[in-house]
């Protein structure tokens, strides 16, 4: 792979010499959100290699899917770990997907998890 390079003229040094100085330009690195966005494209259009959108189409649509099914994974694990501490209860049927709910013998542990400060906590209903 050659590295394009681009050659500067002008004055260098105290002596007024006309001079010229090679530097490479190396490829510009792409910031940190927009290469996590970038990574969502592509996965998405990876696991639909037939799929094709425009640049509104695809932020809507596309990118908005991959975030779903990113946070879906994402909340599974986070269920998984839950159930498996033991702050929620997981009821399974072969007819419906699994259902959460609090367990309410953790309640305290639960709170503490998510840190005791947290004003949203109805700490009134502990013994429903």
């Amino acid at each position: 792979m050659t590295i394009p390079s681009v050659t500067f003229f002008g004055l260098a040094g105290a002596n007024g010499q006309f001079q010229s100085r090679r530097v490479e330009i190396l490829p510009r690195k792409i910031s940190t959100p927009a290469r996590e966005v970038a990574r969502e494209i592509l996965r998405y259009f990876l696991r639909n290699p037939q799929a094709a959108d425009n640049l509104e189409g695809i932020t809507r649509w596309r990118l908005l899917e991959e975030r779903v099914h990113r946070q879906l994974r994402e909340t599974d694990k986070a269920l998984r770990l839950l159930v498996r501490e033991g702050l929620l209860d997981k009821t399974s049927a072969d007819w419906i997907d699994a259902i959460y709910r609090l367990n309410p013998s953790n309640r305290a542990a639960a709170e503490h998890f998510v840190g005791q400060t947290d004003p949203k906590i109805n700490r009134g209903s502990r013994n429903k």
